[in-house]
């Protein structure tokens, strides 16, 4: 199963109310629309500094040269 279908199973599994689900989607459309979406695939990102979790600057340039990169961005509680 690809993981595109996993997703849009997963997401169907979670019984939101369609009020949450209509405002999830607007959400989603005015982040598309404002051209703030983030990178196209094959897209390179711009080297950036960020706090870890730790509180501790990381560096995606200094990242890179170690190997790959996987970015996660928690927003704190859902």
């Amino acid at each position: 199963m690809s993981l595109k279908r996993q997703l849009k199973e997963f997401d169907a599994s979670r019984n939101r109310p369609p009020e949450v689900t209509a405002i999830l989607r607007r959400g989603i459309e005015d982040v598309r629309a404002s051209g703030a979406a983030g990178l196209r695939i094959g897209e390179r990102a711009p080297d950036f500094a960020l706090p870890n979790q730790r509180g501790e600057t990381v560096r995606l340039s200094e990242r890179l040269s170690r190997g790959p990169v996987v970015l996660n961005f928690y927003r704190g509680v859902w």
